[in-house]
């Protein structure tokens, strides 16, 4: 995955410490309940489609560039599913905190497709067949399941076991 000119500006100034990024991630459910994931390139594991917020974009707006750029998939959003932070050390050192906002959404066309970037394959999985899943995908996907669920959110003082780092990126 390339970084972005943003972000390696920022590392440019301050080498491996923490940054406080703005995410996006998308439970996309069909009209079956199965939920959309990708392979990620990165690191082989099957993950919901996310990325970054852009300067100057709004998070609905980047779920659903982020969505169509990985997957090939076009969607809409039926509600916001939650907002938390967690934390990433990448492999290189670098440092990250992600506060993500995570959308529940519906396939409205396109075809699931790999973008051999980002993505290196896509596919639907019935919620009781789901791959190997970090703790974040499954909370996220777990606060989606109903259509009219209340949004997500840690309780204030709560250390949710989910939000913490994950065995390995």
């Amino acid at each position: 995955m390339a970084l972005s000119p943003y972000i390696a500006r920022l590392r440019a100034h301050i080498g491996h410490d923490v940054l406080l990024l703005p995410g996006v991630s998308a439970v996309v459910r069909d009209d079956a309940g199965r939920v959309l994931l990708a392979r990620r390139s990165d690191n082989g594991r099957w993950s919901l489609p996310a990325g970054l917020v852009d300067p100057g974009e709004q998070p609905a707006d980047a779920v659903l560039r982020e969505v169509l750029e990985e997957t090939g998939v076009r969607v809409e959003i039926e509600r916001v599913g939650g907002v938390a932070t967690h934390p990433v050390v990448y492999p290189n050192g670098d440092a990250c905190e992600y506060l993500n906002v995570w959308f529940r959404c519906r396939p409205v066309g396109g075809a699931p497709t790999a973008d051999g970037d980002e993505s290196l394959e896509v596919g639907w999985f019935a919620p009781e067949a789901l791959p190997e899943l970090d703790d974040w995908s499954r909370l996220r996907i777990d606060t989606t399941v109903a259509q009219d669920a209340p949004t997500w959110h840690a309780a204030p003082g709560e250390k949710h076991p989910a939000l913490g780092q994950p065995d390995a990126l």
